[in-house]
């Protein structure tokens, strides 16, 4: 199976050097041990598939941006994410690719009034304890009409969504491990508070669930391509 990767950001340059390449590359190696080959468009950078059939499947990254933030190419994103689900192709977000989904289909994104979110965070999927390094300040407050929500966290209501016709989203970053975490705490300071950032640091090394979200998120692309 092939999934295009719709890169919406970069990671940190100093990130890129130490996993050998950006965020399409973390989750190449994410999804390949599943079968999933993957092809990339920098969307970030206003480069876009032709249409919603240039693969048979699609994952949106994570960004620094705000889905709210005005650029064309977000607005580009949104467009293609709604032509996507139209056409019911599966359909991946993560972090700012949950937000975007959302976004696209209706719902309402938002910076937190409750603030950060960094580091391993515990969520509850579906009534099972999973715990996922989470990034993040902006979230989705309301659901789409229709969507349901699958995962929540203490300080995330809505940190997981199942859209239909194949498409799935998530808040946390399953492709994080804790070296990427790490990495984060010191690029970010000055933008994160110390004190979520040093408490995140205090949880490191953690064991987490990435593996069980990388089956998972493999299975609904091969089932809903199938479907």
């Amino acid at each position: 199976m092939k999934i295009g990767i719709l890169q919406a950001g970069h990671l940190a340059e100093p990130i890129q050097d130490s996993v050998g390449g950006d965020y399409d590359h973390l989750y190449s190696q994410m999804l390949a041990p599943f079968g999933i080959e993957t092809e990339t468009w920098d969307v970030v950078d206003g480069v876009f598939p032709d249409s919603v059939d240039a693969a048979e499947g699609w994952l949106i990254t994570g960004s620094k941006y705000g889905v709210y933030d005005g650029f064309d190419w977000i607005a580009q994103l949104e467009d293609f994410t709604r032509a996507a689900y139209a056409a019911k192709k599966p359909m991946v977000g993560i972090c700012f690719g949950h937000q975007l989904i959302a976004q696209a289909l209706g719902g309402r994104v938002e910076k937190f009034d409750g603030g950060w979110n960094v580091g391993q965070t515990s969520y509850d999927w579906n009534g099972t304890p999973v715990s996922l390094n989470a990034w993040h300040q902006d979230q989705v407050l309301t659901a789409p009409e229709g969507a349901t929500v699958e995962g929540t966290s203490d300080n995330c209501a809505i940190a997981f969504l199942d859209y239909g016709h194949g498409a799935f989203s998530i808040q946390p970053h399953p492709e994080f491990e804790d070296s990427e975490i790490a990495q984060l705490i010191d690029v970010r300071r000055g933008v994160v508070p110390d004190n979520l950032l040093n408490a995140a640091e205090a949880r490191l090394p953690a064991a987490n669930d990435n593996a069980k979200l990388a089956e998972h998120i493999a299975t609904r692309l091969k089932e809903a391509r199938h479907g």
